[in-house]
């Protein structure tokens, strides 16, 4: 969007709407009771139905993914309020055209202008910066429009003076009434075309949508086209809604909120011991163009701190495919993935190491002593006898193995008194478990001999 500003062409509709522009363009909703999906803010006394009803719009965010109604709502408001309405994109505009709508807005006080500016999350911080004071002051009123996570994208000051509105991806039903409409609209939709659709291809336009009203829409009028083109048919079919949309587009953006929320995902479901989840979300993550290198990386974090010790080969395994990926490359790596996913996934989980890691750490954040034990100092440099550094220290392999004094020895500093690995029974960590209990009682027995409290 470029800068404009607009009041009553925004009302007006052409009878010839349907030649011009694209569908999902033409079947924006002008009210709000058109308006499918995100209940939980439109519905009955939510709070953007309150706003919108009362005209009192306060400055805000709206952010969702792509096809979700973010521009159409930001349009509806735009109708509903009795102020100038500015449209800018962060894409191609900077503080020079926000200057420009500042200055229109002064001209027009006390009214102000309301400013509609997608893509927000593009802007730097000198550039969010510079929305403060004018948002402060109630001369610009924003209507923010974005794809990515606020929380990450936009600087706190702004985020302090917005009230952030998050869009659900809409739901089947939502797609079908939208769908529906379209074909049946003769005004702006496709309805002076006369089609019908199979069912099937109505299920199909609505899988492969996943969400997104946009790419519904602009499905359905390809299959559309290639419907009235092929021997002048009435009914759009599966074929043609195959043909039409030739391959999916998934929403998966490598540097954007969908890569954290697809990469949790994949993670947790590795964790959750759910093989299909995981190839599932390794799929997407693999559509959607993700580094493969960047997958491999996290499973082998994964390996060490979810499969841990219950498995220790997990962690071999993994970093075996971290470097196979890196060897072989695309398209063969994901094969390579596959296959550690399926290991990592059903394989034992135990945290105990990081658990472990995680206690001692909170021992020490706690105040327990960190001073190394005389007899453990190393003593290799000149007077270090003298000051009693490694006097005392007993070289475990003197002893044999069930000998109570290879373990009567202390290792923690003076005052600490705790265990921190806690083996789980599950996995190898049920030899490890049985194996500390050995060393524990044979410790127990040693230090009790030499008098060692």
């Amino acid at each position: 969007m470029q800068q404009s500003f607009f009041d009553s062409e925004m009302q007006s509709t052409s009878s010839n709407a349907h030649t011009r522009g694209p569908l999902a363009a033409r079947m924006r909703p002008s009210q709000l009771d058109e308006v499918v999906g995100q209940e939980h803010l439109l519905g009955p006394g939510h709070v953007l139905r309150q706003m919108i009803e009362s005209g009192q719009i306060g400055s805000l965010v709206f952010w969702g993914p792509p096809g979700t109604g973010k521009t159409s709502l930001a349009l509806v408001i735009a109708r509903r309020v009795q102020r100038p309405v500015a449209t800018l994109s962060a894409v191609s505009a900077g503080i020079a055209e926000l200057r420009k709508v500042v200055e229109d807005a002064q001209r027009r006080r006390p009214s102000g202008v309301v400013l509609i500016l997608d893509e927000v999350h593009r802007w730097n911080k000198a550039q969010q910066d510079s929305l403060l004071p004018v948002i402060e002051s109630g001369l610009v009123t924003l209507i923010g429009l974005t794809s990515e996570n606020p929380y990450f994208d936009l600087v706190p000051a702004l985020r302090s003076r917005l009230r952030i509105l998050h869009l659900e991806p809409l739901t089947a039903d939502h797609l079908r009434v939208l769908l529906r409409r379209a074909l049946s609209d003769s005004e702006r939709g496709l309805g002076d075309m006369g089609l019908d659709i199979e069912d099937a291809a109505l299920k199909a336009l609505v899988q492969t949508a996943g969400g997104d009203a946009r790419q519904a829409l602009n499905g359905l009028e390809a299959a559309a086209l290639l419907t009235a083109q092929t021997n002048h048919q009435r009914t759009i079919t599966l074929e043609t809604v195959r043909e039409a949309l030739q391959q999916r587009n998934l929403r998966h953006d490598r540097a954007g909120d969908d890569h954290y929320q697809t990469i949790s995902a994949f993670i947790k479901s590795l964790r959750g011991s759910d093989p299909d989840a995981a190839i599932y979300w390794l799929a997407v993550l693999l559509k959607g163009g993700e580094e493969p290198r960047f997958i491999a990386r996290r499973m082998v974090i994964l390996a060490a701190e979810d499969v841990g010790m219950a498995d220790p080969q997990a962690l071999v395994h993994a970093e075996a495919v971290a470097r196979a990926v890196e060897h072989v490359g695309m398209p063969e790596a994901q094969l390579i993935l596959a296959a550690g996913v399926i290991y990592l996934a059903t394989a034992p989980k135990s945290n105990s190491a990081a658990k472990a890691l995680w206690s001692a750490q909170q021992a020490i954040e706690s105040g327990t002593s960190i001073e190394v034990p005389l007899h453990l100092r190393n003593r290799s440099f000149q007077g270090a006898q003298e000051l009693g550094y490694g006097v005392n220290y007993e070289y475990s392999h003197d002893f044999a193995a069930n000998d109570p004094r290879r373990y009567a020895q202390r290792y923690l500093p003076d005052g600490v008194e705790l265990r921190f690995f806690e083996p789980r029974t599950e996995g190898r960590e049920i030899e490890i478990a049985e194996r500390l209990r050995e060393i524990h009682a044979l410790r127990e027995k040693g230090q009790a001999n030499e008098g060692i409290e």
